[in-house]
């Protein structure tokens, strides 16, 4: 079995990395809290390392999943980096989502020692990194692929490779676009049938099957009318992804003023106290301004 490295013990990557102990492969893990670590050791075993350099050396692959553009940085480059410790052929699968220019310059460096690199953000969420069902879509050489989709594949409900170094980050980017308007969308009409004096829950039961149907109805309507806010996805978070989002549309010339619209609601939320709120806190940005 494949020897890995997984740097990032955050909500997605502790469950990650656990499946992929639990299926056999021999795991070191980093993180920069040394407890998050020892936390994933005390439940799954294989190893811990003390820097990102010590994690990588003599392994397969290298995977990272961590909060932004400076936070990948910090892991991959430097004299403890991850790159620093990585041997020719061997395989770098980064998850976490960030810009375009921050993966196309670690793909170059990358290149350059002789390890492949693959863009590969991920979506479906804590439980979906928890249920090994998350989306995973890549960027990178298509041998680098195939070497990484089986890895990918142990907590992956679907996994492709979109298109050369980029693409992958540039697919989430339109799921994040999908997400800010459908989250948006269900927000109002929650608001709505509350309004109206409708029950809630018989509202998306009807509704949920037929052409307003979504994942983020069938999933998060419930905490929702429940109020209940405090799992999933976080508005701080969010709001790094949409200005990602906003960045690349202005260089491409793309259109996005509902993106740019839920961005500033999300902005809203923040200066309510709910940047560690889930994205769904759209919510009680309309129950505010009622």
């Amino acid at each position: 079995m494949a020897k890995i490295a997984f740097l990032g013990m955050g909500v997605m990557g502790f469950p990650m990395a656990g499946h992929l102990q639990s299926n056999g492969y021999d795991v070191t893990v980093y993180n920069r809290n040394k407890d998050k670590a020892e936390k994933w050791y005390a439940k799954y075993f294989g190893q811990t390392a003390q820097t990102p350099k010590l994690a990588a050396q003599g392994k397969d692959f290298v995977i990272s999943c961590v909060g932004n553009d400076d936070d990948l940085r910090s892991v991959v480059l430097g004299e403890e980096g991850a790159l620093a410790g990585m041997a020719n052929g061997a395989v770098f699968i980064d998850h976490t989502t960030v810009s375009a220019k921050v993966t196309s310059e670690l793909y170059s460096l990358s290149k350059k020692q002789g390890v492949r690199f693959i863009d590969a953000p991920i979506s479906g969420g804590q439980v979906g990194a928890e249920n090994g069902v998350l989306s995973i879509m890549c960027g990178g050489d298509q041998d680098a692929y195939e070497c990484a989709e089986p890895i990918m594949n142990v907590y992956a409900r679907i996994c492709r490779r979109i298109g050369e170094t980029g693409a992958g980050q540039k697919t989430k980017m339109c799921n994040q676009i999908a997400i800010a308007g459908l989250v948006q969308g269900l927000s109002e009409a929650l608001h709505f049938a509350k309004k109206a004096g409708l029950n809630g829950s018989a509202v998306v039961e009807v509704i949920a099957q037929g052409a307003a149907g979504s994942w983020q109805m069938s999933n998060r309507y419930e905490t929702m009318l429940n109020d209940h806010f405090e799992h999933g996805f976080a508005v701080d978070w969010m709001r790094k992804d949409l200005a990602i989002c906003l960045a690349a549309s202005d260089e491409l010339g793309a259109a996005l003023p509902v993106t740019a619209l839920v961005d500033q609601f999300y902005k809203d939320v923040q200066n309510m106290g709910g940047g560690r709120w889930d994205t769904s806190s759209l919510l009680k940005r309309l129950a505010k301004l009622s």
